[in-house]
């Protein structure tokens, strides 16, 4: 009996950090625009991140898991023409991970550049 208990003492951890695996992706959004930017939103399937403002050449990272199906997308206001500027982004799908490096640059235009698990 004692030695079943050991057994299960030792297995039972073990089985707790396998079962459970966290699909994340990190995000970084760089700001080569020229400009401060306002109002930055990501959003990704059942949810968004982003930041009230983000002044010239800063990055903003975060981390995020994707539930359901979906493309990307990014908005944000330039801050000295106060244009709202809009870019699709990847479709994202459940459960993938890795990362995507989103690159705001002059005149509205944005580079998404994906580096993530396949699409199940």
């Amino acid at each position: 009996m004692r030695g079943l208990l050991s057994a299960a003492a030792l297995v039972l951890p073990a089985l707790a950090l396998t079962a459970c695996h966290s699909y994340r992706i990190d995000a970084v959004v760089e700001n080569r625009t020229g400009a401060a930017i306002e109002l930055l939103e990501v959003d990704y399937p059942s949810a968004s991140f982003g930041a009230d403002k983000l002044p010239a050449g800063a990055d903003f990272r975060y981390r995020f898991s994707v539930r359901g199906s979906g493309p990307m997308k990014v908005q944000y206001t330039e801050n000295a023409t106060q244009k709202m500027r809009q870019a699709n982004g990847p479709q994202l799908i459940e459960h993938q991970e890795g990362r995507i490096e989103i690159v705001l640059l002059p005149e509205g235009k944005t580079e998404f550049h994906p580096e993530l698990t396949p699409q199940h």
